[in-house]
């Protein structure tokens, strides 16, 4: 697989893990596997109360907020304000999390591998070109504030806002035309896994 688009609104929400609020899963691997068994796992949430976060044990998150005015997550008694300004934060599945809304509700972006097995960066891109790392097994491509064209080779992928392009593992240069921001994840194997 070079890329696949998966449409916003074609995710299909389910309950979180400790039944607080739903999330959409956007990719998992392997496919299929639940929330004790994934290696990574790509999602989006919408979060409309105050309230705790599940643990997950083992996994690295980095939560980035895409819609709404904010939250700030009190992750084991230090607040982190996330915002249109400052809006990811990198933080254990191991630590005790809360969170607390700024203004009303948000859908944030989760993206969560299991220590030992992968890793993860994610980062903001805007118009221009990019390249995957080396190591990269599964990239995706989101974009937050207005429609993207990502081309490939002579493919040109149209994105609305908070679609998702995945990406294979590639070393071809990614052309990325848009306004506004979007954001990149990037997924690879653990060297010792």
């Amino acid at each position: 697989m070079i890329a696949r688009v998966i449409r916003n609104e074609d995710l299909v929400r389910v309950p979180w893990k400790n039944g607080g609020g739903t999330t959409a899963e956007v990719a998992a691997f392997p496919e299929g596997s639940g929330f004790d068994t994934f290696g990574w796992r790509i999602s989006m949430a919408d979060v409309a109360s105050d309230g705790p976060f599940s643990m997950f044990p083992g996994i690295d998150r980095t939560l980035i907020v895409v819609e709404g005015s904010g939250i700030e997550l009190d992750v084991e008694g230090i607040a982190y304000p996330l915002d249109k300004a400052s809006p990811k934060l990198s933080f254990s599945g191991d630590d005790i999390t809360t969170g607390r809304l700024l203004s009303g509700p948000i859908r944030d972006l989760n993206v969560m591998t299991r220590r030992g097995q992968f890793r993860h960066r994610t980062r903001f891109v805007e118009s221009g070109v990019g390249l995957l790392s080396e190591e990269t097994c599964a990239a995706f491509l989101v974009p937050l504030d207005g429609p993207f064209d990502v081309t490939l080779g002579s493919t040109i992928h149209s994105l609305q806002v908070l679609d998702t392009l995945r990406l294979g593992a590639m070393q071809d240069l990614i052309l990325l035309s848009g306004t506004g921001r979007a954001i990149l994840v990037e997924i690879a194997p653990e060297a010792s896994a």
